[in-house]
């Protein structure tokens, strides 16, 4: 359940100017909407590191501005928004001086990210940070307009167009939306004072789906889950904080109370923390949860929200289950089988070093040794490799001396009972028979036979359900010289 309201003196907060706090953190970027402009501050370097610094600096545009040495985490801002309806946005950036008649210090940039939605399973600010989600909009160019954003220039009326290093523009291209799409924007002060006195700015939303009807351009309702988005986290990463002072009644606070509630079953078992000056909620790895507050103004008003945050570490491979082989069905030829991980991560599989599939279920997987490998698409870090047994036999062998492919026999034929294997000529004459511990070289009485397809009779017992039963399989194979 997200934000509820005892009262309705929520309009008259909404109806001034919002003052949102500074979310340096990517995952805990704050909701805004177009309905009035956000004032903005940033008050001291920025401690949270949301790139990855040796992905970041190699793709995007964040190290492409004018001055070669910007600092792309400096001075830092998170917002998150959601299109309300398909049309045309921009926003503007303006800089505001520290004190009223002084000159403005502040050099601010941004970067936007999306369109996401929140049904893909996507860790939206993990692949953000390792480069793997790219700017749709940017800029760190010089600003000496006070301005920069999306859209139309305010002060010299410059067309936003694409980012061009050195250009001196400082505006970007409309951004055209489709209702429910959300984006994540990155505002950095690259110019920061360092006295420790707030910089602030004004954001405010434009564009013609923002003249049309400035309420329903975004989705305001997202705005009441000041908490932010569930978050996917995985175990080991920085801290999370959570700010009670981003919800619509701002500073004006009676009382608070921080909830747990372990198990996302819709019970809050643990009161974390209570009182008007518990503003903020540290989070650390690997406390997952759905964490409420609720919030009492002195306007006599009720608010609360959750937030889920969820922890993953490294993918684990519990079991490879061999759907197919000849041990396990009666199927001969494909081979399939199963990865099974251990936990619920977004995951994806790689067989054998090949590309990664979202699907755990691999068909016509080779006879013999295999290796997979589950990463986590969320970016905690990938399993190690396991290896697991096909009984089957090839299709194919190439006895030419390179100690590859050198010799046919049933890979894992040691796994079954009873085996013996029988290989004959196209006309049906017997060439070789074998047991556990040898494979045919392609040669009958020391002469190497051509390249043909030769056939063979494997004879087995399979255990069924406690009875070991007579199988025989008939199959061919290609010798390739």
């Amino acid at each position: 359940m997200r934000a509820l309201f005892s009262a309705a003196c929520c309009v008259f907060l909404f109806s001034m100017t919002a003052s949102a706090q500074n979310s340096p953190d990517c995952r805990t970027a704050i909701p805004v909407c177009a309905d009035a402009p956000i004032t903005g501050t940033t008050d001291g370097s920025g401690d949270i590191d949301d790139f990855d610094p040796e992905v970041i600096t190699q793709t995007g545009c964040l190290e492409k501005g004018s001055v070669s040495s910007a600092n792309i985490e400096n001075n830092t801002g998170w917002y998150v928004f959601r299109a309300g309806t398909d049309g045309q946005i921009g926003f503007d950036i303006e800089a505001l001086p520290v004190n009223p008649g002084s000159p403005i210090t502040a050099e601010w940039d941004f970067a936007l990210y999306g369109p996401f939605d929140e049904t893909s399973g996507e860790n939206y600010c993990t692949i953000v940070g390792n480069g793997s989600a790219q700017p749709i909009r940017c800029n760190y160019e010089y600003n000496d307009t006070g301005f920069t954003g999306i859209g139309v220039n305010p002060v010299d009326g410059r067309v936003g167009a694409p980012f061009v290093k050195q250009s001196q523009n400082t505006y970007d291209e409309w951004l055209n939306v489709t209702a429910g799409e959300i984006y994540y924007l990155y505002i950095n002060n690259y110019n920061t004072n360092f006295d420790e006195d707030p910089e602030s700015f004004i954001l405010t939303f434009t564009g013609s789906s923002v003249d049309a009807d400035q309420d329903s351009a975004l989705d305001c309702t997202l705005r009441d889950e000041f908490l932010g988005l569930d978050i996917v986290a995985c175990e080991g990463d920085p801290d999370i904080v959570l700010s009670a002072l981003n919800s619509p009644v701002g500073p004006s606070i009676s009382n608070i109370v921080w909830e747990l509630d372990a198990d996302d079953d819709g019970t809050y078992e643990t009161v974390l923390a209570t009182g008007a000056g518990q503003t903020e909620l540290t989070v650390s790895s690997p406390n997952s949860g759905r964490y409420r507050v609720t919030i009492q103004s002195t306007f006599g008003t009720t608010i609360t929200d959750d937030i889920l945050i969820t922890f993953y570490g490294t993918p684990v491979v519990d079991e490879v289950v061999i759907i197919d082989d000849l041990v396990h069905s009666d199927q001969t030829d494909p081979y399939n089988v199963e990865i099974v991980p251990l936990g619920d991560g977004n995951y994806e599989y790689s067989l054998n070093g090949g590309e990664y599939q979202d699907d755990p279920v691999f068909y016509d997987v080779p006879p013999g040794v295999n290796e997979v490998v589950i990463n986590d698409k969320n970016g905690c870090g990938t399993s190690d490799p396991y290896h697991f047994l096909v009984v089957g036999y090839p299709k194919f062998f190439t006895p030419n001396g390179d100690n590859v492919h050198d010799n046919w026999n049933v890979y894992g034929i040691e796994q079954l009972n009873n085996p013996v294997v029988y290989i004959f000529d196209r006309y049906g004459k017997l060439l070789k028979q074998m047991d556990l511990n040898t494979g045919w070289d392609g040669t009958f009485n020391g002469r190497e036979l051509p390249s043909s397809d030769y056939w063979f009779r494997l004879d087995y017992d399979r255990d069924d359900e406690g009875v070991l039963v007579a199988r025989s399989v008939r199959r061919h194979f290609s010798l390739v010289r």
